[in-house]
């Protein structure tokens, strides 16, 4: 049996931040740092992880619609 290497989210945060900030100019990066680190720690506890990223995003997205 084959044992599944987890493959770290950081990059793809990192992409997202990237993409909110081009999004929401409006909104300093440093909140949506904020507002993306806060997001993630939502799922810590998820042994599941494949989705997260768009739960994050999501989330983010919203909010960061309502400080704009």
């Amino acid at each position: 049996m084959s044992q599944v290497t987890p493959i770290s989210e950081e990059p793809v945060l990192a992409h997202l931040e990237r993409r909110l900030i081009h999004e929401f100019p409006r909104v300093s990066p440093e909140h949506v740092d904020a507002v993306v680190r806060r997001e993630h720690a939502r799922f810590d506890t998820s042994p599941i992880r494949g989705f997260i990223p768009l739960f994050i995003e999501k989330h983010a997205r919203a909010e960061l619609g309502h400080s704009t």
